[in-house]
């Protein structure tokens, strides 16, 4: 099996914005590692045993719930505990497992800033594949600049899925992916671009990024909380236009 190369992320603070409710919230963060590419199709393929067409690629067209999966099927392959529990398609984190996970949104933007305060880490067309690449597809990983905290792909070539619902009150189970795709144009591959989708969704241009940590705190870590996310399905109110943050 190739190996999933996680990188050590040492604890810090993050803003992130909310701009349907006009709020940003700093989130301090404990320690965690998170991969330093995005999963592979060759990855895939060893975990699932299934045939991989372009083994550097990054996995792509995958759903959410394949994610969460996928997250459980690596930890049973080396010998972890698994992270999420299943009641039909209802997706539990028990926080206190090591084994592998998504990201919570929190920590994949502190992870893809790596102390930068811009919306991009470098200049983007060093950092990214985009629109301005002109390519049809993801593109190997690894073929352009890392962050300071030495991860590649970030940005640009395939979105990431998150483990936090993009916004309950306005799409009930939409799940958060970040970092912009191949096909996206520059305003929209920036470090705080937010976007989502429902569970079973699947784009050629969605993929996922590992993460591992274990915290002590049931119901709630590095950012997430399930108590928020109920509070939050019982508002209501529609995003004011240019929802999305420009930083």
């Amino acid at each position: 099996m190739h190996d999933f190369e996680l990188a050590s992320i040492l604890p810090g603070t993050v803003t992130l914005h909310d701009a349907r409710r006009r709020l940003e919230r700093s989130v301090r963060l404990e320690a965690f590692q998170i991969g330093v590419y995005p999963v592979t199709e060759e990855q895939l393929a060893d975990v699932l045993g299934i045939t991989a067409v372009h083994p550097r690629r990054p996995a792509a067209d995958m759903s959410w719930l394949r994610a969460v999966h996928l997250c459980n099927a690596a930890s049973e392959w080396e010998g972890l505990e698994p992270a999420y529990h299943f009641e039909g398609e209802d997706v539990a984190w028990d926080v206190t497992s090591d084994g592998f996970r998504l990201p919570t949104e929190a920590e994949w933007e502190y992870a893809c800033r790596a102390g930068s305060t811009g919306p991009h880490y470098a200049p983007l067309a060093d950092a990214a594949w985009t629109s301005a690449d002109g390519v049809d597809a993801p593109q190997p990983v690894g073929g352009k600049l890392p962050n300071l905290f030495g991860l590649f792909d970030m940005l640009g070539n395939v979105w990431e899925w998150c483990w936090d619902l993009l916004d309950p009150a306005r799409y009930d189970d939409y799940r958060v992916f970040r970092g912009g795709g191949f096909a996206d144009e520059a305003w929209s591959v920036r470090a705080s671009v937010r976007r989502g989708g429902a569970p079973h969704m699947h784009h050629e241009d969605v993929g996922v990024r590992l993460a591992r940590g274990a915290f002590d705190t049931p119901g709630e870590a590095q950012g997430w909380s399930a108590d928020v996310d109920r509070e939050r399905a019982g508002e209501t109110g529609a995003h004011p236009v240019g929802w999305t943050p420009r930083r």
